[in-house]
């Protein structure tokens, strides 16, 4: 990858079914993410970074995102947004049965920053898998978000399921950003650090031998 990344802006299920629908997302706060999410969406305009829009469809009679339903529509804060690409999804990662890999690559695009819905589902899993096709990954830790899940392993709040994904995936798998940080590097093309998992390691080697 050149010191210079080409950047496209994945703008991920921001759709009705996590603002007002039957998944709402709990942190980061709405009121503090979805301003994030246009004001990198405007960002990305500024730099010439491609955008794709993402949707997610499920089939009409899925209790989320159902084909057709109020919940499946985009939000009002990227619906009208200018983009490159729309691109409807019906798995979690934005790479699974769709062309997004093609067009990244026709495009030029050796690098992918992530925002938007769910931090530990979809955002995750495009995030892990942009990394094994070797794109840079970035991702906006401010413009994402998630609610909390039980599940037969237990309870976790939203904030410690955010935190912790973002940790795991800053150890090696992306560039865990601000949107602020990420606005101003996309302004002038710079690179942001790349995940280090064998920095990311060093408090185990540093308990192993003390």
């Amino acid at each position: 990858m050149t010191d210079a990344p080409k950047r496209a802006l994945l703008m991920i299920d921001v759709q009705r079914e996590y603002v007002d629908g039957a998944l709402p997302i709990a942190h980061p706060p709405l009121q503090e993410s979805l301003p994030n999410i246009v004001a990198a969406v405007e960002a990305a305009h500024a730099a010439d970074v491609p955008v794709v829009l993402v949707r997610h469809v499920d089939a009409a009679d899925s209790p989320v995102f159902a084909a057709g339903s109020r919940g499946a529509e985009l939000h009002d804060t990227v619906a009208t947004a200018a983009h490159d690409l729309l691109l409807v999804k019906e798995a979690v990662s934005c790479f699974a049965g769709t062309h997004l890999a093609a067009w990244l690559e026709a495009h030029g695009v050796d690098t992918v920053t992530i925002a938007g819905f769910m931090t530990q589902h979809c955002d995750e899993s495009t995030a892990r898998d942009a990394a094994d096709l070797g794109l840079g990954v970035e991702l906006l830790a401010d413009a994402t978000g998630t609610l909390p899940l039980t599940t037969p392993s237990g309870t976790i709040s939203a904030r410690d399921l955010h935190e912790r994904t973002l940790l795991v995936l800053a150890s090696g798998f992306a560039s865990v950003t601000s949107t602020e940080a990420w606005i101003a590097a996309a302004s002038t093309g710079a690179p942001l650090e790349a995940p280090n998992l064998w920095a990311s390691t060093e408090p185990a080697r540093a308990a192993r031998s003390a």
